[in-house]
C-alpha cells in the first residue's frame, strides 16, 4: 500500500494505538507530539517492527510547528492521505467548574483542542484538493455532544471540533474528501486517568478501537459521527 498518514498525539494513548494499528496496514506514518523522548521511543519500537516512519517532535496547535512538520512529511512522501487529529488536552486536573477556570486555561484548552485540528487540517487540504481524494479523521468525546458537570473546558472543546467536522463535511462534500469524527469511548490512557482519577469501572484499551478509524480512512463516508462502541457491536 502506498498511502500515507498523519497522526497527532502519537506517543502515547490512542494516537501510539493507531500509530501501530495503521503500520500494520501498511501505510507510511508520520506522526508529531510535544514530548520528544517518548515520541521517538514509539518511533524506534515502530521501526523495529517494519514500518515506514517519520516523527516529528512538534506542537500540532502551532502554526510554524505544523508547517514545518507537513513540509517533513510531503518532502519524504510526497502527499498526504489521511489525516487523524488526535492530539488533545484535558487542561487542569481535576478538572474544574467552568467558573473556576482562568482566562488562560480556558484559551490553552480551546487553542490545543479545536484550533490545532483547524491549523493542521488547513495545512493538509489543498493537497487533498489537488488529488481530489483524502480522509480527515478528528478524535471527540462524549463530551463533545451533550455538555455536563465534570469536563468544563474540555468538552466546550469538543463541541468546537464538532461543528468544525460538520462544517467541513459539508463544504467538501462532492470533492473526494471525507470527513468525520470518533468517539471512542472512555479509554485507559493517561488522560482518562488526569480526568477521572478514581475511576472504578473497567476502561478500553486504545488498541481495541482502531479499526473504526482504519475504516473511515478506507471508505467513502462523510459526516459521520462514530461511537467506536457501536461500531465494534454492528461490526
Amino acid at each position: 500500500m502506498d498511502k500515507t498518514v498523519m497522526i497527532t498525539g502519537a506517543s502515547k494513548g490512542l494516537g501510539k494505538a493507531l500509530a501501530f494499528a495503521f503500520a500494520d496496514a501498511g501505510y507510511c506514518l508520520s506522526i508529531c507530539a510535544r514530548g520528544e523522548n517518548e515520541l521517538m521511543e514509539v518511533r524506534d519500537a515502530l521501526v523495529e517492527s517494519g514500518a515506514n516512519v517519520i516523527a516529528v517532535a512538534a506542537d500540532a496547535s502551532k502554526l510554524e510547528e505544523v508547517e514545518r512538520w507537513a513540509a517533513v512529511t510531503e518532502h519524504a512522501y510526497g502527499k498526504i492521505d489521511v489525516l487523524i487529529n488526535n492530539a488533545s488536552y484535558l487542561g487542569p486536573s481535576p478538572i474544574p467548574f467552568l467558573l473556576d477556570y482562568s482566562q488562560h486555561q480556558f484559551r490553552e484548552v480551546m487553542r490545543v483542542n479545536a484550533e490545532g485540528p483547524f491549523l493542521v487540517t488547513k495545512r493538509v487540504l489543498p493537497g487533498m484538493i489537488r488529488r481530489k481524494k483524502g480522509s480527515i479523521i478528528n478524535v471527540t468525546s462524549e463530551a463533545g455532544a451533550t455538555g455536563y458537570a465534570g469536563w468544563g473546558v474540555y468538552g466546550i472543546s469538543k463541541f468546537a471540533l464538532e461543528g468544525m467536522t460538520e462544517t467541513l463535511a459539508d463544504e467538501l462534500r462532492g470533492s473526494g474528501i471525507c470527513v468525520n469524527m470518533v468517539d471512542p469511548g472512555e479509554m485507559d490512557t493517561a488522560m482518562h486517568e488526569k480526568a477521572v482519577p478514581e475511576c472504578d469501572y473497567p476502561l478500553t484499551p486504545p488498541e481495541d478501537v482502531t479499526s473504526v478509524f482504519l475504516h473511515l480512512a478506507e471508505s467513502n463516508e462523510t459526516g459521520r459521527r462514530v461511537e467506536a462502541q457501536r461500531f465494534r457491536e454492528d461490526d
